[in-house]
This record gives structure tokens, sequence and C-alpha cells, in this order.
């Protein structure tokens, strides 16, 4: 059977496959040009044609160097056949052989090979396999002229030498074959033994030591502290937040480019990193960039001493300097330990602003801080612009003195106002206060929308979770629930709601919530949200009844929600896995993830959305302005409401980035609802 070389190297070495096209390329050129000649002198016999021969001898050669069957021998590769006659060979689709174009390789057909190979007990006579001669070429000869030159070929004195060489080249690549594969097997079989033979040795691996248990309850420092530690072995982003947040720099001398050092915070040197995204938040929030054009000519709040206790983000900071172009004096500090943005503090503190705040203080730099912004010689502070009443509360224990000159306090979080009517039952609310959290623009604004869209991204930024199919519990249902449980519905998790107010249940039931008690549930949930702003929401109770890996968060301004301070026992153990990511584990092996010890989640771990930001920054410079430039009797020592009025306006200069038409009424429909026709069009006892 003829054995067809182009066919078979296909399915072998690609850099055989390139060595048979370029084969093929030759013998095309050369069949071409024999057609050629054939057509032009049909009756003139085929000469030698040495591309040929060069062709027949170099595919052979890498042929045995690089078939698989070379282990067998060459006589594997190259086949015995009998000995056929051109017809014969040309009926049965084999090969063929002109003695004037291939006289050495006719030879060898017939010929045995010398004894060098001979002697080889697995080769046989060899049979070459040749390329398809031209069928033009093949009409031209007879059996009987083709026996007639085989002897005239076969005594020319070249075949001696051109076989010996043939041959000599073939046994050189088997040589290098076996070579190549001996020293192979050796260097693999060496290998082999060198790995049984190695001796074993085990090597001491360093373990990290066991987490500490909690032998006696401990304060947020030595609880922070013990956090910190633990999280060196948790990878190096986590160790390096650790080690920066850990360090105090209430005892590093800094100063700003103009020489001033009334700032404590944690880096000066990230100052431009801080303005950057400044810059970043000033895109989003129209509102306060229209004050600032608006203030140029007119500083309403030139004389004004504002003292802050806010999240020093770059939305807060935002507001802080337009309070500036506006006139203020301000000093500030953070309500949150986790929300701090360290670069924006040091962009803040650059501008000459007195800012008091780094990311992971200790409750005693926290209180330090704000000391630090009110207890200042010369300097005696008027507006109070707080989030969670703790600089207003400050001001009243440790510097009663200063109440006399305060006009008026600006609270935004549900703690802050509860604790604001607390001072008022008692009468030593020092000044009028406005209550910026029940204004309608922050509960349908931001309460809402700032929670939808910033929960999702602190539980996967914290935990990877993935929610869908999740069962969640969300405990409270105003509008902060509301936008979580709208979130997480979004992304298919099954969400059960607790609630103490009737028409609050009955919204989450219309809204397609199941409404359950917390003990009801908390055996088969994945998540614990709480929303209330109340205090010993989630306690140890349920906490023991939690499955294992069950996530436990907050969304309410107070960190009182979850009963942190019950967890502080000796018998179980805390260990920091990241960055506001606690592991709690229970002496049987559970597992309770605590995310940001239970402070706020989206604040301390997440990115806020900055447009909705603007909306509650623009209310709280409204309603300074307006507690600094009312006349003196306007306001008593009273808490009030954000007027409808300004939340219209509020509205109306957020509008302008949505290119939005307002229709106008005409003055029948004026006198017909009996309003005005700029407003406010709702009256104050209006829900919205």
């Amino acid at each position: 059977m003829a054995f067809d070389f182009d066919k078979r190297a296909d399915h072998y070495s690609p850099l055989f496959q390139s060595a048979a096209r370029r084969s093929r390329n030759i013998r095309k050129r050369s069949t071409g040009l024999r057609e050629k000649e054939s057509r032009t002198s049909p009756h003139t016999p085929p000469t030698n044609n040495p591309v040929k021969f060069y062709y027949l001898w170099y595919t052979v050669a890498w042929w045995v160097a690089l078939s698989p069957h070379s282990k067998e021998g060459l006589g594997s590769v190259l086949r015995p056949e009998p000995a056929r006659s051109f017809r014969q060979s040309e009926e049965t689709s084999s090969v063929c052989i002109s003695s004037n174009t291939f006289p050495c390789f006719t030879a060898m057909a017939d010929t045995e090979v010398d004894g060098s190979l001979k002697n080889s007990s697995h080769l046989e006579p060899l049979t070459l396999l040749t390329p398809p001669c031209n069928r033009a070429e093949t009409e031209n000869l007879s059996p009987e002229s083709s026996a007639n030159e085989r002897p005239v070929n076969s005594a020319s004195g070249s075949l001696p030498a051109a076989r010996s060489q043939l041959l000599r080249m073939l046994e050189a690549a088997e040589a290098r074959r076996s070579a190549y594969l001996l020293s192979t097997e050796e260097a693999s079989a060496a290998r082999d033994e060198a790995i049984r033979e190695a001796p074993r040795t085990e090597k001491q691996i360093q373990v990290p030591q066991q987490p500490q248990e909690f032998n006696k309850r401990l304060t947020r420092t030595g609880r922070r502290s013990l956090s910190h530690s633990l999280s060196h072995s948790s990878g190096d982003k986590c160790s390096s937040e650790s080690s920066e947040d850990g360090a105090s720099p209430r005892n590093k001398e800094q100063k700003n480019s103009n020489g001033s050092n009334d700032f404590c915070i944690k880096n000066i040197h990230q100052a431009a990193f801080g303005r950057r995204e400044i810059e970043i938040a000033e895109l989003e929030m129209p509102a306060l960039m229209i004050l600032r054009k608006a203030a140029q000519g007119e500083k309403p709040l030139v004389g004004a001493r504002i003292v802050g206790c806010t999240h020093i983000t770059a939305h807060t900071a935002v507001l802080m300097e337009t309070l500036s172009v506006l006139g203020a004096q301000c000093r500030w500090a953070a309500c949150n330990i986790y929300s701090i943005q360290n670069e924006v503090a040091a962009a803040l503190a650059e501008r000459s602003v007195p800012v008091f705040a780094w990311k992971g203080e200790s409750e005693d730099d926290y209180f330090w801080c704000i000391d630090s912004c009110v207890n200042v010689e010369g300097w005696e502070p008027n507006l109070i612009l707080d989030d969670g009443g703790d600089m207003t509360h400050w001001i009243y224990k440790k510097h009663p003195q200063l109440l006399k000159n305060i006009k008026g306090i600006v609270e935004e979080s549900v703690t802050g106002v509860h604790r604001l009517y607390q001072l008022y039952k008692t009468g030593k609310l020092c000044g009028p206060a406005i209550n910026v959290n029940e204004s309608v623009i922050k509960q349908k604004f931001d309460n809402f929308y700032f929670c939808k869209e910033s929960i999702l991204d602190g539980l996967k930024r914290t935990t990877d979770v993935t929610l869908s199919g999740k069962q969640v519990v969300v405990c409270g249902y105003g509008e902060v629930g509301k936008g979580c449980c709208a979130a997480l519905k979004g992304l298919r998790a099954i969400v059960y709601v607790t609630e103490v107010d009737p028409i609050c249940a009955l919204q989450a039931c219309m809204d397609g919530f199941q409404l359950a008690r917390l003990n009801e549930v908390i055996e088969m949930v994945d998540i614990v949200i709480t929303c209330t702003g109340n205090i010993n929401v989630v306690l140890r109770e349920h906490l023991e009844h939690m499955k294992n890996g069950c996530i436990v968060c907050n969304m309410g301004h107070s960190n009182t929600e979850i009963d942190v301070t019950s967890l502080m026992t000796p018998e179980l153990t805390w260990r920091r896995i990241r960055a506001h990511v606690d592991h709690i584990i229970w002496p049987d092996g559970k597992i309770i993830v605590l995310l940001a010890e239970g402070r706020l989640l989206n604040l301390s771990c997440s990115t806020v959305p900055a447009y909705v930001l603007s909306i509650t920054a623009t209310t709280q410079a409204l309603a300074l302005i307006e507690l600094f430039n009312a006349p003196e009797g306007d306001y008593k020592e009273d808490i009030c409401v954000f007027p409808r009025k300004m939340d219209e306006f509020v509205a109306a200069l957020h509008l302008q980035s949505f290119d939005a038409h307002l229709t106008e009424l005409t003055d029948e429909q004026v006198k017909y609802i009996g309003v005005n026709k700029n407003g406010p069009f709702k009256p104050s006892y209006y829900r919205y």
C-alpha cells in the first residue's frame, strides 16, 4: 500500500507541517513547469529534475527524525513493498518513479541496503515514497522502456555515492532522534529518582497568634486596639489601614503651606488627593454651587462662627467651604469615627479650615477633637451644626458659659432631635433649634434614596455577599427602612419587616413584604439590618439564635441598636477579617459577621450618592442662614420644623440639573385652591 506522506505529516509536528506546506509549493511549481514543457514538446522525454530530488531526501529525513514510529526503526516508516510496474502503480494510485528523473531512488528500490543497515534486526529492504508523478509524464512511459532504462541507470557510477549519502543522512537523523529520546528519558528518570530519594523536611509554619479572648469588659478604645492587632494577619491592605488608623496624630506637629497648625488630622500631605475628591463631589452638588454664585455680592453669614460635628467626607467638605464663601468662620469635628476621609480632612486643613478628625479615632480622641473645636481662646461659636447631638451636649456639659452666645442649633439626625427634646423638656435648651431631619425634603429624598443606593454597596464591599435569594430582616419601615427594602427587593432577596407603628406596618404589607417579629425569623435569616434609631433592637438572645454566618449591620444613626456590649464576654472570640468586618466566634464554632461594630454601615463601609447629599447639605446651609439673619424674637427657645417654603426652594434649586420645567398656576386656579402663586403649595400639615 502506498504511503501518502503529505496527509500523514499533517497529523504530527507543527514544524513538520510547515515543511510539508513548503514541499507542496515546490511540487506545484515543478509540476507546472513540466506541464508547460510537455505542451511545447510532447515527444520530448522528461529530464532529470533536481527540485524533486531535494524534496524527497529533505522530506524523508525530516519524517524519520520526527516520526513517532522511529522507535520501531526505519522499516516502520519506509515500509517494504513488492516491486510494481508503472502501470500497476498508476492503477492503484501508488507512486511512480521515473528512471530519468530519479535514477538513484530507482536503483535503491531493487538493491539491498549496505551491511550496516542490513544487519539490523528490525530493518527490511526499503521502498521509498515519492509524490505522484504528472499524468502526462506517466503516459509517455511504458513498462518496456522503463525496464530497459533501469539497468542503464543501475550501472551509473554516481549511484553508489548518492545511495551512501542518503543512507548516511537517514542514519544521522535516526541517531539524533534516538539520542534525544534517550537523554529525555534519562533526565526524567533522574528527576524521579531525585524526588524519591530526597529527604523529607518539615518546615515550621509561622501561624499567627490565636485571637485574644475578652477576659473583661473592654472600652471602645481597647476593643478597637484588639481588632487592629488581629487585622495584621488578614492581608497587607487591611494591615496597612489598621496601622494607619491606630496611630493617633494628637502629639504630631503638622503645618499647612500657610504655616498654620490649627488642626489635627492624619496626614497633611494627602491634601492634593482630597482636593480632587472634593472637586468630584462639587459636580454632583449643584444647589450649593448656585448658593456660592448668589453670595458673591452679599455674604449672608458674615460674622457667623459655626462649630460643626458631622461626617467628614467630600460632600460635607463642599458644605463647609460653601459656608466659608458665604462669610462664616467654621471649626469642625467628626460625628462618626469610621466615615472620616483622611484625605478630605487634609484638603480642608490645607485651606486653613480648622478640622480635628481622623479615621479610627478612639473614644478619648473623639471627644478630644470635639473639645478642640470649642475650647479655643478668643473664639466663641454662635451657631451649632450637629449630627447626633454630641457637640450640643459637650458644650452643655463642659462649656456651659458658651450657651449664652448661641443663636441657634441645626440638627440633622433622629438621635440628635431626640436629645434636643430631652433638653427642651428640662428647660435647658440654650436657643432655637431647627429640626432638619423631619423636613419633607430630608425625609423623602435623603433618608429614602440615600439608603436605597448605599445599602447594597456597603454589604457587597464588606462581605461580597450575593443577595439574590437571601432571607433578610429589616427592623423598621420608616424612610430608611423603605429605601433598604426597595433595594433588596430589586435584587430578589426575600425580605421580612419588623415594625411597631401600625401605619408603617400596613405600608410594608401593601408593598409586598412579610411583617413578622424578630424572634420569629431570627433563626432562618441570612442578614439582619436595623433601621429604627432606637436602642437594643438586636439583643444578645437574638444573636444566640442566629444561624452560622449571619450578617448583622446597622443603617440607623445611633450605634446603640445592636447590643454590641453584650458580645464582650470571655467565651466569645473576636477576629478582624478586613476593615469594618469582625467575626464573632461562639464556643461551638458558630460565626456571626458584625459590620462596622454596629455603627452606620453606609457611611462607614461604602460610598454615598453625592446628589442626594446635596439636598440635605443645602437644607442645612439655608437653616443656618435663617437662624443667623432672623430678627431677635422671631425664634424662641423651641424646636422648629424646617419651613415648607424653604423645602420647596431647595427642590427648585435641584430641578435645574434635570432641565425640568414647572407648570405655573393660573389666577383662576390660585383662587380656587387658595394658595400663593409662588408657593408654598401645600399646608404645613400636609404629608407627602
